[in-house]
């Protein structure tokens, strides 16, 4: 018997390196991790930090990092390191509590708070990224925003598979089968991750996974820190699914409209590919979410219907952050990273 040739495949890259400090929090913790130190930050200290900022959200973004691929030369134990958790813990408490705080007034129930997401407004609303890009985005801010989302979109998906041993029933079965779109379908050159560092080659930009998070803005963090946040707690199960549902809700009009701003901008097919398949697959995505996904947690465990809610509008206010502080720097003709890109 003749065992057939392996194909060739390129070896895996390796983890990032550690990112550089952004305060005396994330400083601690970074050392730390590198081996050159063991003072860590007091949880009172971290408590009183701004849970928007740079130093927390960074902070939060490389202990969270543990969970997903490391970071180059960290010895791999740490990632349950019982100290480390303690702060992570401290961070997460006020993170979260400023969510809670910010973001909605509250009151709504999942049926109000979905149907607020399909309300597409009309013409730009003032914060919507995606409708400035379409109407008048360069190539530079085109790769200044892939740069941005790289730090969730090279593991997409990726924080949404820690809730599915978390459901039950007709929950777990829709969210497995949105998941196995987001991963390709079983085809390794069409995991979504995939296709977008497919994206950012087209835009000549740097595909290794975490290259950008140095030059990445708080509020870029927060944004991928959430889902962590929500899928890392199972207390949080609810709240993940709610902030799903967003994505999914909202992902398909967003996704035309990227994909025409990167047609106008004169992108190759291979950038133009990643928001056209989501045009397609998340308008699909969104009624097993709500009817299968959310229907069927909510006829599990009705209780959770306020932590969806939250997802829903945590997932909102963080966005809009995001959006603020990207459109405010665009239009004054600056960069909306700490370190340019090399065009």
């Amino acid at each position: 018997m003749t065992i057939p040739a392996t194909p060739h495949r390129e070896r895996p890259a390796a983890p990032a390196g550690l990112p550089r400090a952004r305060g005396p929090l994330s400083g601690s913790v970074i050392t730390v991790l590198a081996g050159g130190g063991m003072r860590l930050p007091e949880a009172g200290a971290v408590r009183r930090a701004d849970p928007y900022g740079d130093d927390l959200q960074l902070l939060l973004y490389v202990l969270y990092e543990l969970h997903y691929q490391g970071f180059a030369g960290v010895d791999e134990r740490l990632e349950w390191d019982p100290a480390l958790l303690g702060v992570r813990a401290a961070a997460e408490d006020a993170f979260l509590e400023a969510l809670r705080r910010d973001a909605g007034s509250g009151g709504k129930d999942v049926a109000e708070a979905l149907d607020a997401l399909q309300l597409e407004p009309v013409g730009d609303d003032g914060h919507s990224v995606s409708h400035h890009l379409q109407r008048e985005g360069e190539l530079w801010q085109l790769r200044e925003y892939a740069a941005v989302r790289s730090l969730y979109h090279l593991k997409e998906a990726d924080p949404h598979l820690w809730v599915v041993p978390r459901l039950r029933g007709r929950a777990k079965a829709a969210m497995v089968a949105v998941e196995f779109d987001e991963f390709g379908a079983g085809r390794a050159e069409d995991v979504h991750a995939q296709l977008f560092a497919d994206l950012m080659a087209d835009l000549r930009l740097d595909t290794r996974y975490g290259h950008y998070l140095d030059a990445a803005p708080a509020q870029a963090l927060a944004t991928v820190n959430m889902m962590s946040l929500f899928g890392l707690h199972r207390r949080l199960r609810g709240a993940l699914v709610g902030h799903f549902a967003t994505v999914e809700i909202t992902s398909s009009p967003g996704s035309r409209r990227l994909a025409e701003a990167l047609r106008r901008a004169g992108a190759g097919p291979a950038a133009q590919r990643f928001y056209d398949e989501h045009v397609v697959a998340d308008a699909v995505h969104e009624q097993v979410v709500r009817r299968e996904v959310i229907g069927g947690l909510l006829e599990d465990e009705p209780a959770l219907a306020a932590d969806v809610v939250l997802g829903i509008e945590a997932t909102g206010h963080l966005e809009d952050l995001l959006g603020d502080h990207l459109l405010a720097a665009w239009r004054e003709g600056r960069s909306v990273l700490r370190t340019p890109l090399v065009h």
